[in-house]
Protein backbone atom coordinates (compact mmCIF):
# COMPACT_ATOMS: atom_id res chain seq x y z
CA UNK A 1 0.00 0.00 0.00
CA UNK A 2 1.47 3.35 -1.08
CA UNK A 3 2.29 5.78 1.67
CA UNK A 4 0.58 9.17 1.41
CA UNK A 5 3.44 11.67 1.49
CA UNK A 6 1.41 14.62 0.21
CA UNK A 7 2.64 18.09 1.12
CA UNK A 8 0.39 20.97 0.08
CA UNK A 9 2.10 23.76 -1.86
CA UNK A 10 1.63 27.31 -0.58
CA UNK A 11 4.00 29.37 -2.69
CA UNK A 12 2.46 32.74 -1.84
CA UNK A 13 1.96 31.98 1.89
CA UNK A 14 -1.82 32.07 1.56
CA UNK A 15 -2.14 30.35 4.90
CA UNK A 16 -1.55 33.80 6.37
CA UNK A 17 -4.96 34.78 4.99
CA UNK A 18 -6.76 31.91 6.70
CA UNK A 19 -8.13 31.91 10.24
CA UNK A 20 -7.10 29.32 12.82
CA UNK A 21 -10.53 27.73 12.40
CA UNK A 22 -10.01 27.43 8.64
CA UNK A 23 -6.70 25.69 9.19
CA UNK A 24 -8.18 23.31 11.76
CA UNK A 25 -11.03 22.39 9.41
CA UNK A 26 -8.59 21.82 6.55
CA UNK A 27 -6.24 19.80 8.74
CA UNK A 28 -9.04 17.51 9.89
CA UNK A 29 -10.12 16.88 6.29
CA UNK A 30 -6.52 16.40 5.10
CA UNK A 31 -5.69 13.86 7.77
CA UNK A 32 -8.94 12.00 7.17
CA UNK A 33 -8.18 11.74 3.45
CA UNK A 34 -4.70 10.41 4.18
CA UNK A 35 -6.08 7.87 6.60
CA UNK A 36 -9.33 6.75 4.94
CA UNK A 37 -9.22 7.60 1.22
CA UNK A 38 -5.66 7.18 -0.01
CA UNK A 39 -5.31 3.54 1.14
CA UNK A 40 -8.45 2.37 -0.68
CA UNK A 41 -9.11 4.73 -3.57
CA UNK A 42 -6.95 3.13 -6.27
CA UNK A 43 -8.55 -0.28 -5.79
CA UNK A 44 -12.03 1.30 -5.68
CA UNK A 45 -11.35 3.12 -8.96
CA UNK A 46 -9.91 0.02 -10.63
CA UNK A 47 -12.98 -2.00 -9.60
CA UNK A 48 -15.42 0.86 -10.35
CA UNK A 49 -16.89 0.65 -6.86
CA UNK A 50 -18.03 3.49 -4.65
CA UNK A 51 -16.52 2.95 -1.16
CA UNK A 52 -19.66 3.35 0.95
CA UNK A 53 -17.72 2.75 4.15
CA UNK A 54 -16.35 6.31 3.98
CA UNK A 55 -19.74 8.00 4.33
CA UNK A 56 -19.66 8.00 8.13
CA UNK A 57 -16.20 9.56 8.13
CA UNK A 58 -17.26 12.27 5.68
CA UNK A 59 -20.07 13.19 8.04
CA UNK A 60 -17.71 13.23 11.02
CA UNK A 61 -15.37 15.77 9.42
CA UNK A 62 -18.33 18.01 8.60
CA UNK A 63 -18.24 17.43 4.84
CA UNK A 64 -22.01 17.09 4.56
CA UNK A 65 -23.53 20.56 4.66
CA UNK A 66 -20.67 22.34 6.43
CA UNK A 67 -22.41 25.69 5.88
CA UNK A 68 -25.79 24.44 7.13
CA UNK A 69 -26.67 25.94 10.56
CA UNK A 70 -26.06 23.76 13.61
CA UNK A 71 -29.79 23.79 14.46
CA UNK A 72 -30.32 21.57 11.42
CA UNK A 73 -27.35 19.31 12.08
CA UNK A 74 -24.77 21.16 9.97
CA UNK A 75 -21.39 22.41 11.14
CA UNK A 76 -22.34 26.09 10.80
CA UNK A 77 -19.06 26.90 9.04
CA UNK A 78 -18.38 29.66 6.54
CA UNK A 79 -17.88 29.36 2.80
CA UNK A 80 -14.09 29.40 3.05
CA UNK A 81 -14.24 26.32 5.24
CA UNK A 82 -16.55 24.61 2.76
CA UNK A 83 -14.08 25.31 -0.03
CA UNK A 84 -11.12 24.03 1.94
CA UNK A 85 -12.94 20.79 2.78
CA UNK A 86 -13.75 20.28 -0.90
CA UNK A 87 -10.10 20.95 -1.81
CA UNK A 88 -8.84 18.29 0.56
CA UNK A 89 -11.42 15.70 -0.44
CA UNK A 90 -10.77 16.16 -4.16
CA UNK A 91 -7.07 15.88 -3.45
CA UNK A 92 -8.08 12.34 -2.55
CA UNK A 93 -10.52 11.81 -5.43
CA UNK A 94 -12.93 13.87 -7.53
CA UNK A 95 -15.61 11.21 -7.21
CA UNK A 96 -15.59 11.37 -3.43
CA UNK A 97 -15.78 15.16 -3.64
CA UNK A 98 -18.73 14.78 -6.02
CA UNK A 99 -20.56 12.76 -3.40
CA UNK A 100 -20.05 15.47 -0.80
CA UNK A 101 -20.83 18.34 -3.22
CA UNK A 102 -24.13 16.75 -4.16
CA UNK A 103 -25.09 16.05 -0.57
CA UNK A 104 -24.17 19.57 0.57
CA UNK A 105 -24.93 21.96 -2.28
CA UNK A 106 -27.51 20.12 -4.34
CA UNK A 107 -29.58 18.34 -1.69
CA UNK A 108 -29.13 20.04 1.69
CA UNK A 109 -28.83 23.55 0.27
CA UNK A 110 -32.19 23.59 -1.58
CA UNK A 111 -34.00 22.03 1.37
CA UNK A 112 -32.43 24.63 3.67
CA UNK A 113 -33.08 27.57 1.33
CA UNK A 114 -36.40 26.62 -0.28
CA UNK A 115 -37.92 24.04 2.05
CA UNK A 116 -40.51 24.24 4.80
CA UNK A 117 -39.52 24.06 8.44
CA UNK A 118 -40.99 20.56 8.54
CA UNK A 119 -38.82 19.49 5.60
CA UNK A 120 -35.70 21.00 7.18
CA UNK A 121 -36.28 19.20 10.47
CA UNK A 122 -37.13 15.92 8.76
CA UNK A 123 -34.25 15.71 6.29
CA UNK A 124 -31.32 17.98 7.13
CA UNK A 125 -30.05 16.38 10.37
CA UNK A 126 -30.13 12.91 8.79
CA UNK A 127 -28.37 14.18 5.67
CA UNK A 128 -25.70 15.93 7.77
CA UNK A 129 -24.98 12.75 9.73
CA UNK A 130 -24.91 10.57 6.62
CA UNK A 131 -27.82 8.53 7.93
CA UNK A 132 -29.50 9.22 4.62
CA UNK A 133 -27.93 10.25 1.31
CA UNK A 134 -29.37 12.36 -1.45
CA UNK A 135 -29.04 13.15 -5.14
CA UNK A 136 -30.07 16.00 -7.43
CA UNK A 137 -32.00 15.62 -10.67
CA UNK A 138 -31.79 18.37 -13.29
CA UNK A 139 -29.94 16.97 -16.34
CA UNK A 140 -32.08 14.90 -18.70
CA UNK A 141 -31.32 12.59 -21.64
CA UNK A 142 -32.26 15.33 -24.13
CA UNK A 143 -31.35 18.40 -22.09
CA UNK A 144 -27.94 19.07 -20.55
CA UNK A 145 -26.70 22.61 -21.11
CA UNK A 146 -30.28 23.76 -21.73
CA UNK A 147 -32.13 22.74 -18.55
CA UNK A 148 -35.02 25.00 -19.48
CA UNK A 149 -36.00 22.41 -22.10
CA UNK A 150 -36.65 19.76 -19.45
CA UNK A 151 -39.40 17.28 -20.23
CA UNK A 152 -39.98 15.91 -16.71
CA UNK A 153 -43.49 16.97 -15.66
CA UNK A 154 -45.84 16.70 -12.72
CA UNK A 155 -49.61 17.09 -12.55
CA UNK A 156 -51.77 18.17 -9.66
CA UNK A 157 -54.06 15.23 -8.90
CA UNK A 158 -55.85 16.88 -5.99
CA UNK A 159 -54.35 15.15 -2.96
CA UNK A 160 -50.95 14.45 -4.58
CA UNK A 161 -48.75 15.20 -7.59
CA UNK A 162 -48.13 12.68 -10.37
CA UNK A 163 -44.55 12.78 -11.65
CA UNK A 164 -43.26 11.46 -14.99
CA UNK A 165 -39.90 11.80 -16.72
CA UNK A 166 -36.24 10.88 -16.43
CA UNK A 167 -32.92 12.35 -15.33
CA UNK A 168 -29.45 11.06 -16.15
CA UNK A 169 -25.78 11.43 -15.16
CA UNK A 170 -26.88 11.69 -11.54
CA UNK A 171 -24.17 11.30 -8.89
CA UNK A 172 -25.24 9.24 -5.85
CA UNK A 173 -28.41 8.05 -7.66
CA UNK A 174 -27.84 4.29 -7.22
CA UNK A 175 -27.78 4.48 -3.42
CA UNK A 176 -29.55 7.76 -2.61
CA UNK A 177 -32.42 7.67 -0.13
CA UNK A 178 -33.96 10.88 -1.46
CA UNK A 179 -33.74 12.86 -4.69
CA UNK A 180 -34.27 16.60 -5.03
CA UNK A 181 -35.58 16.78 -8.57
CA UNK A 182 -36.70 19.62 -10.79
CA UNK A 183 -39.80 19.30 -12.94
CA UNK A 184 -42.31 21.52 -14.74
CA UNK A 185 -45.89 21.87 -13.62
CA UNK A 186 -48.81 22.03 -16.03
CA UNK A 187 -48.11 25.72 -16.66
CA UNK A 188 -44.47 25.00 -17.50
CA UNK A 189 -43.05 26.48 -14.28
CA UNK A 190 -40.06 24.66 -12.75
CA UNK A 191 -40.39 23.48 -9.15
CA UNK A 192 -38.32 21.30 -6.84
CA UNK A 193 -39.75 18.12 -5.36
CA UNK A 194 -38.37 15.61 -2.87
CA UNK A 195 -38.72 12.04 -4.12
CA UNK A 196 -38.08 9.22 -1.66
CA UNK A 197 -36.71 5.79 -2.44
CA UNK A 198 -39.47 3.22 -2.27
CA UNK A 199 -42.11 5.37 -3.94
CA UNK A 200 -43.92 3.29 -6.56
CA UNK A 201 -42.64 3.97 -10.07
CA UNK A 202 -39.32 5.49 -8.92
CA UNK A 203 -36.16 3.63 -10.01
CA UNK A 204 -32.44 4.47 -10.14
CA UNK A 205 -30.56 2.28 -12.63
CA UNK A 206 -26.79 2.57 -12.33
CA UNK A 207 -24.57 3.85 -15.15
CA UNK A 208 -21.74 1.43 -15.94
CA UNK A 209 -18.65 1.36 -18.20
CA UNK A 210 -17.33 4.76 -17.14
CA UNK A 211 -13.68 5.62 -17.75
CA UNK A 212 -14.02 8.59 -15.37
CA UNK A 213 -15.22 9.03 -11.78
CA UNK A 214 -14.99 5.28 -11.40
CA UNK A 215 -15.08 5.46 -7.59
CA UNK A 216 -18.31 7.47 -7.75
CA UNK A 217 -21.79 6.01 -8.16
CA UNK A 218 -23.64 7.45 -11.16
CA UNK A 219 -27.10 6.59 -12.36
CA UNK A 220 -30.45 7.63 -13.78
CA UNK A 221 -33.67 8.69 -12.12
CA UNK A 222 -36.79 7.24 -13.70
CA UNK A 223 -40.26 8.51 -12.75
CA UNK A 224 -43.17 6.42 -14.00
CA UNK A 225 -46.41 7.81 -12.58
CA UNK A 226 -44.79 8.45 -9.20
CA UNK A 227 -47.21 9.79 -6.59
CA UNK A 228 -45.55 12.66 -4.72
CA UNK A 229 -47.16 13.94 -1.51
CA UNK A 230 -47.90 17.65 -1.75
CA UNK A 231 -45.85 18.25 1.37
CA UNK A 232 -42.77 17.17 -0.63
CA UNK A 233 -42.70 20.21 -2.91
CA UNK A 234 -40.10 22.90 -2.11
CA UNK A 235 -42.25 26.04 -1.78
CA UNK A 236 -39.58 28.69 -1.23
CA UNK A 237 -38.61 29.35 -4.84
CA UNK A 238 -39.67 28.29 -8.32
CA UNK A 239 -38.28 28.81 -11.80
CA UNK A 240 -34.88 27.80 -13.19
CA UNK A 241 -33.21 30.26 -10.81
CA UNK A 242 -33.78 27.81 -7.95
CA UNK A 243 -31.70 24.88 -9.27
CA UNK A 244 -29.14 27.32 -10.68
CA UNK A 245 -28.62 28.75 -7.18
CA UNK A 246 -27.83 25.21 -6.02
CA UNK A 247 -25.41 24.76 -8.90
CA UNK A 248 -23.66 28.01 -7.97
CA UNK A 249 -22.94 26.56 -4.55
CA UNK A 250 -21.69 23.29 -6.04
CA UNK A 251 -19.57 25.04 -8.69
CA UNK A 252 -17.97 27.11 -5.97
CA UNK A 253 -16.97 23.88 -4.23
CA UNK A 254 -15.64 22.47 -7.51
CA UNK A 255 -13.44 25.55 -8.00
CA UNK A 256 -11.75 24.70 -4.71
CA UNK A 257 -11.80 20.96 -5.26
CA UNK A 258 -9.99 21.09 -8.59
CA UNK A 259 -7.08 22.79 -6.85
CA UNK A 260 -6.78 19.75 -4.60
CA UNK A 261 -6.47 17.41 -7.58
CA UNK A 262 -3.89 19.73 -9.16
CA UNK A 263 -1.88 19.94 -5.95
CA UNK A 264 -1.78 16.16 -5.66
CA UNK A 265 -0.53 15.78 -9.24
CA UNK A 266 2.08 18.51 -8.74
CA UNK A 267 3.29 17.10 -5.44
CA UNK A 268 3.57 13.61 -6.94
CA UNK A 269 5.48 14.86 -9.98
CA UNK A 270 7.83 17.03 -7.92
CA UNK A 271 8.75 14.17 -5.60
CA UNK A 272 9.20 11.76 -8.50
CA UNK A 273 11.36 14.22 -10.44
CA UNK A 274 13.71 14.60 -7.48
CA UNK A 275 14.03 10.84 -7.00
CA UNK A 276 14.10 9.56 -10.59
CA UNK A 277 17.64 9.50 -12.01
CA UNK A 278 18.51 9.53 -15.72
CA UNK A 279 21.82 10.39 -17.40
CA UNK A 280 23.48 10.47 -14.03
CA UNK A 281 21.27 13.04 -12.28
CA UNK A 282 17.68 13.53 -11.05
CA UNK A 283 15.34 14.45 -13.87
CA UNK A 284 14.39 17.52 -11.80
CA UNK A 285 17.77 18.92 -12.85
CA UNK A 286 16.73 19.11 -16.49
CA UNK A 287 15.36 22.37 -17.82
CA UNK A 288 12.23 20.99 -19.45
CA UNK A 289 11.15 19.23 -16.25
CA UNK A 290 11.78 22.40 -14.25
CA UNK A 291 9.69 24.31 -16.79
CA UNK A 292 6.78 21.92 -16.26
CA UNK A 293 7.04 22.08 -12.47
CA UNK A 294 7.47 25.86 -12.38
CA UNK A 295 4.42 26.39 -14.57
CA UNK A 296 2.40 23.98 -12.42
CA UNK A 297 3.09 25.82 -9.18
CA UNK A 298 2.42 29.16 -10.90
CA UNK A 299 -1.00 28.04 -12.10
CA UNK A 300 -1.88 26.47 -8.76
CA UNK A 301 -0.93 29.69 -6.97
CA UNK A 302 -3.06 31.79 -9.34
CA UNK A 303 -6.01 29.45 -8.75
CA UNK A 304 -5.50 29.61 -4.98
CA UNK A 305 -5.64 33.40 -5.09
CA UNK A 306 -8.74 33.29 -7.29
CA UNK A 307 -10.65 30.98 -4.98
CA UNK A 308 -9.53 32.75 -1.82
CA UNK A 309 -10.96 36.02 -3.15
CA UNK A 310 -14.10 34.22 -4.30
CA UNK A 311 -14.45 32.75 -0.82
CA UNK A 312 -14.27 36.23 0.71
CA UNK A 313 -16.96 37.45 -1.68
CA UNK A 314 -19.09 34.37 -0.97
CA UNK A 315 -18.89 35.00 2.77
CA UNK A 316 -20.00 38.58 2.14
CA UNK A 317 -22.89 37.42 -0.11
CA UNK A 318 -21.33 39.35 -2.99
CA UNK A 319 -20.11 36.53 -5.25
CA UNK A 320 -21.93 36.52 -8.57
CA UNK A 321 -22.83 33.44 -10.65
CA UNK A 322 -20.50 34.72 -13.38
CA UNK A 323 -17.59 34.99 -10.94
CA UNK A 324 -18.24 31.43 -9.78
CA UNK A 325 -18.38 30.25 -13.41
CA UNK A 326 -15.02 31.85 -14.13
CA UNK A 327 -13.38 30.14 -11.15
CA UNK A 328 -14.90 26.73 -11.93
CA UNK A 329 -13.84 26.90 -15.57
CA UNK A 330 -10.34 28.21 -14.92
CA UNK A 331 -9.48 25.88 -12.07
CA UNK A 332 -10.70 22.66 -13.63
CA UNK A 333 -8.92 23.46 -16.89
CA UNK A 334 -5.79 24.27 -14.89
CA UNK A 335 -6.00 21.01 -12.96
CA UNK A 336 -6.50 18.93 -16.09
CA UNK A 337 -3.50 20.54 -17.78
CA UNK A 338 -1.35 19.93 -14.70
CA UNK A 339 -2.47 16.29 -14.55
CA UNK A 340 -1.35 15.80 -18.15
CA UNK A 341 2.00 17.49 -17.59
CA UNK A 342 2.57 15.57 -14.37
CA UNK A 343 1.85 12.30 -16.17
CA UNK A 344 4.58 13.14 -18.68
CA UNK A 345 7.10 13.73 -15.90
CA UNK A 346 6.38 10.26 -14.57
CA UNK A 347 6.66 8.71 -18.02
CA UNK A 348 5.14 5.25 -18.27
CA UNK A 349 4.78 5.03 -14.48
CA UNK A 350 2.26 7.85 -14.73
CA UNK A 351 -0.38 5.60 -16.26
CA UNK A 352 -0.27 3.03 -13.45
CA UNK A 353 -2.42 2.83 -10.36
CA UNK A 354 0.74 3.07 -8.28
CA UNK A 355 0.34 6.83 -8.63
CA UNK A 356 -2.78 8.99 -8.51
CA UNK A 357 -2.16 11.10 -11.62
CA UNK A 358 -3.96 9.11 -14.32
CA UNK A 359 -6.98 8.66 -12.03
CA UNK A 360 -7.12 12.41 -11.43
CA UNK A 361 -6.78 13.05 -15.16
CA UNK A 362 -9.68 10.75 -16.04
CA UNK A 363 -11.82 12.21 -13.25
CA UNK A 364 -11.18 15.77 -14.35
CA UNK A 365 -12.44 14.95 -17.83
CA UNK A 366 -15.86 14.65 -16.19
CA UNK A 367 -15.43 17.60 -13.84
CA UNK A 368 -14.64 19.90 -16.78
CA UNK A 369 -18.02 18.94 -18.29
CA UNK A 370 -20.46 18.53 -15.42
CA UNK A 371 -22.30 21.34 -13.65
CA UNK A 372 -21.78 23.58 -16.65
CA UNK A 373 -19.47 22.61 -19.49
CA UNK A 374 -16.15 24.32 -20.16
CA UNK A 375 -17.69 26.13 -23.14
CA UNK A 376 -20.89 27.18 -21.39
CA UNK A 377 -18.96 28.76 -18.51
CA UNK A 378 -16.92 30.71 -21.04
CA UNK A 379 -20.14 31.98 -22.62
CA UNK A 380 -21.47 32.94 -19.18
CA UNK A 381 -18.44 35.18 -18.77
CA UNK A 382 -18.96 36.48 -22.29
CA UNK A 383 -22.58 37.33 -21.54
CA UNK A 384 -21.60 39.00 -18.28
CA UNK A 385 -19.09 41.34 -19.90
CA UNK A 386 -21.04 42.09 -23.09
CA UNK A 387 -24.63 41.83 -21.93
CA UNK A 388 -25.37 39.59 -24.92
CA UNK A 389 -26.25 35.89 -24.41
CA UNK A 390 -24.51 33.79 -27.08
CA UNK A 391 -26.24 30.52 -26.15
CA UNK A 392 -29.84 31.50 -26.77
Amino acid sequence: MAQDLFQAPDYYQLDDLLSDEHKLVRSAAREWVKREVTPIIEEAAQKALFPKQILKGLAEIGAFGPFIPAEYGGAGLDQMSYGLIMQEIERGDSGIRSTTSVQSSLVMYPIWKFGTEEQKQKYLPKLASGEIMGCFGLTEPNHGSNPGGMETRYKDMGDHYLLNGAKMWISNAPFADIAVIWAKNEEGRVHGLIVERGMDGFSTPETHNKWSLRASATGELIFDNVKIPKKNILPGKSGLGAPLMCLDSARYGIAWGAIGAAMDCYDTALRYAKERTQFGKPIAAFQLQQKKLAEMITEITKAQLLTWRLGVLKNEYRATPAQISMAKRNNVDMALHIAREARQILGAMGITGEYSIMRHMMNLESVITYEGTHDIHLLITGMDITGIPAFK
